[in-house]
């Protein structure tokens, strides 16, 4: 059987060339064997892609007398649909990006859309006057300034902003000021000197003077500058003006002093500090001597027996009224101050002018009471009447911690109504 094998020419002859064997592979059609190729090795069919078949089958056109020409299959009309699955290939894994651009194209012409219809313009320039609130320092670098717009919860029940508002904003100048100065040390307002020290400011006495209240969505400006005030104190003084018209706020002094940090006592100016806050000393005074003199100081006791007293006691401090020298803020003794004032006063009245004096700092647990002595015929708080009212902030134990003298006027119309935050409820 293997000799037929060999004579039908599936097998070659030893000895036999090349083309012999080609030959002798060729079956009686005259064509090779699919699996073979001319050198006798087995060959794995070159099957073309499916795609490729279909697309041969497509355009390849049978030709006759070498012209192309069409043929009709008396078949179905329809074309035969050959399935293809692409390779996995990272190309085709991609998303589709003109679909995802196409969708971030719609999103912001709809919000350019809704921005336009808004037609957002500021409504007084004022709304874009030191939009970030830093400040800057004017006037041969001895004065700073800043711009603070009057918000919806710095305002009260008489729709005017309240004293600890206003307050705030003395207290936060006054720290952009040593920071834009470039004095700011480590410690809360304390220059580098200070702090290589461990020493910190502390407020000894304020005075101020009120014209008037902002009101809401006003922009009040804030001038304050520093000067010398004996030989271990510094002077600063403030102007808040309202914006746009220029006209007179508050005007404020004060006196600070060096404490230790650590052992929270006293301490002098050192010479090395002196150095560093003397170049910005400006010997303007936002309150002259005059209107000095003509705000009452504290008194120690009460000598008109026709003075009526009011106490509030229990008052302790939150954690939220301390400062980062673990000491309550100067603001807040204000609050405790007129906690004790009676509510006739604060409905028909507003403060004009203000003089403190701090003796003792109120640490987080401390208890404190505050007491208010109202003056003579002025104790009923008439609406027509000024009004003079002593302070006394201090702890139960008995030691003064701020006294205080109060001077009230009438208050000014400021407009019928509330905001419409809410509801009036009808008899």
């Amino acid at each position: 059987m293997a000799g037929s094998v060999a004579a039908s020419g599936f097998f070659p002859t030893p000895g036999s060339s090349p083309a012999a064997l080609a030959k002798g592979l060729k079956n009686m059609s005259g064509e090779l064997p699919e699996t073979l190729s001319v050198r006798g090795m087995v060959a794995k069919p070159n099957t073309p892609p499916a795609s490729m078949q279909v697309k041969a089958r497509a355009q390849a056109l049978p030709k006759v007398n070498g012209s192309k020409v069409n043929l009709k299959t008396t078949g179905s009309d329809k074309d035969e649909t050959v399935p293809y699955t692409s390779s996995k290939t990272f190309y085709n894994q991609l998303p589709d990006w003109s679909m995802l651009l196409a969708a971030v194209t719609t999103i912001f012409l709809a919000a350019e859309k809704q921005w336009t219809m808004l037609d957002w313009k500021p409504k007084r320039p004022d709304m874009l006057v030191d939009t970030f609130g830093f400040g800057r320092i004017i006037q041969d670098g001895l004065v700073f300034r800043q711009n603070f717009l009057i918000r919806s919860y710095e305002i009260g029940a008489d729709r005017t902003a309240s004293i600890e508002t206003l307050m705030n904003h003395l207290q936060e100048t006054a720290l952009n000021h040593v920071k834009t100065a470039g004095l700011l040390g480590d410690g809360f307002g304390a220059t580098p000197e200070m702090s290589k020290r461990n020493l910190i400011w502390v407020v000894s006495k304020i005075q101020l003077l009120v014209e008037h209240y902002p009101s809401w969505e006003d922009m009040v400006q804030v001038d304050t500058w520093v000067a010398s005030a004996g030989k271990n104190g510094m002077r600063r003084d403030w102007h808040i003006r309202d914006y746009n018209s220029g006209r007179t706020i508050l005007k404020a002094t004060s006196v600070w002093v060096m404490m230790n940090k650590t052992t929270r006592r006293l301490s002098k100016m050192p010479d090395e500090v002196r150095g560093e806050i003397g170049p910005h000393f400006n010997d303007r005074s936002a309150i002259t001597e005059e209107q000095g003199e003509k705000l009452a100081k504290p008194r120690n006791k009460v000598v008109d027996p026709s003075t009526k007293q009011f106490i509030r006691k229990g008052l302790t401090p939150k954690w939220g009224d301390l400062d980062v020298n673990q000491h309550v803020n100067n603001v807040k003794y204000i609050g405790w101050i007129l906690e004790s004032a009676p509510i006739s006063i604060l409905e028909k009245h507003e403060l004009a002018s203000m003089t403190l004096d701090y003796r003792k700092e109120c640490c987080r647990d401390s208890v404190l009471q505050s007491l208010t002595n109202v003056s003579g015929e002025c104790a009923d708080g008439g609406p027509d009447s000024a009004i003079q009212c002593d302070h006394l902030l201090q702890l139960e134990s008995g030691a003064d911690v701020v006294k205080a003298h109060t001077t009230w006027r009438p208050k000014r119309a400021h407009g019928e109504g509330n905001l419409g935050l809410f509801p009036v409820e009808s008899a």
